[in-house]
């Protein structure tokens, strides 16, 4: 039965899942690409059989556990990176159960896979000293001196990302008795604060 291949679902997956239906980033969609790239060069180099020739079957949730442990203990990955890549197979999975409902079983033990705990690093932040002392590094007398500081001012004021920043456009900037930067946030979000 040609669905139980994994190529016309891969296929699926990347040209109208990811793009049209769920509308991803453009990095989100490298990611997952990235992502079965790893799986499927483990997954040769481990059973011997090509991409091309793989079925579902062959994806079970042992294959899938082998390869997050080949990616943190060999790759030296780390916890989120290796939840990263899960994210991305469990995806793909979710579209497998709609697209073909005989390996729901399959899909099931996939989607149970849990995700690991990681440790979260403290943020840290600078102090009023050590921002002051930022502040006031650019030349102020040369014309990339000024932008520095407004740039740097301006994460400082705002708490933007340097992406967010660095994508702002005139319109989203209005100067005035309450001067205000609009912000397009990651994923296309606009932030709260």
């Amino acid at each position: 039965m040609p669905s139980s291949f994994i190529a016309p679902h891969l296929q699926a997956f990347f040209a109208d899942y990811l793009c049209q239906q769920k509308r991803r980033s453009p990095q989100t969609i490298l990611s997952c690409r990235d992502t079965f790239r790893l799986w499927l060069t483990f997954l040769r180099d481990h059973t011997g059989m090509e991409p091309s020739a793989l079925r579902m079957a062959d994806l079970d949730a042992p294959a899938v556990l082998s390869f997050l442990h080949y990616l943190e203990q060999q790759r030296g990955n780390s916890v989120r990176s290796r939840n990263i890549r899960l994210s991305a197979i469990r995806s793909f999975f979710r579209l497998v159960a709609l697209r073909a409902p005989e390996s729901i079983g399959i899909v099931t033990r996939v989607l149970a896979i849990p995700m690991k705990r990681e440790d979260r690093k403290l943020i840290g932040y600078l102090t009023r000293s050590e921002m002051q002392a930022l502040l006031a590094a650019p030349d102020h007398s040369k014309w990339s001196g000024r932008r520095d500081y407004a740039l740097l001012l301006t994460l400082y004021n705002s708490g933007a990302r340097v992406s967010e920043v660095t994508t702002l456009k005139r319109g989203q900037i209005c100067f005035g008795a309450s001067t205000f930067v609009q912000l397009l946030g990651k994923g296309r979000k606009e932030p709260y604060a």
